[in-house]
């Protein structure tokens, strides 16, 4: 894990990050901010601009709340049943941590006619 920097992530930081990803699109959904990837939703900005949600297979989600619970958590009663993940956004080591996150989620939904037309984005291992 890197140092943490003194500078935190800040919701126009998600919003930035976002929407530099190929064919993404900001649409309030639920009086949330959400950003898709040719129409489906990979992330959103929590009410209180603290947390996102993210895009995550089931499968990845119980290891990295075992991992770094302060950083990764579920929304009880509304997560279980979906392959999502939130994350507390002064957690965050940075803005790169940030932009890889936003990254996988973006490759969780995004076709693979925009995922062969960008393999600068191909899997990072991270997020």
């Amino acid at each position: 894990m890197t140092a943490r920097s003194d500078a935190t992530v800040t919701a126009a930081d998600v919003r930035s990050a976002a929407l530099s990803l190929p064919d993404t699109t900001e649409k309030l959904a639920w009086g949330q901010p959400t950003f898709r990837a040719a129409g489906k939703i990979f992330a959103s900005l929590a009410d209180d601009d603290t947390a996102m949600g993210v895009k995550c297979p089931k499968e990845d989600r119980a290891e990295l709340i075992a991992t770094e619970p302060e950083k990764f958590f579920l929304k009880e009663g509304h997560d279980d049943h979906y392959a999502w993940l939130r994350v507390r956004l002064a957690a965050l080591d940075d803005a790169g941590e940030l932009a890889a996150i936003l990254a996988d989620a973006w490759r969780q939904v995004a076709p693979r006619r925009l995922l062969a037309a960008h393999p600068e984005l191909e899997g990072s291992g991270e997020g």
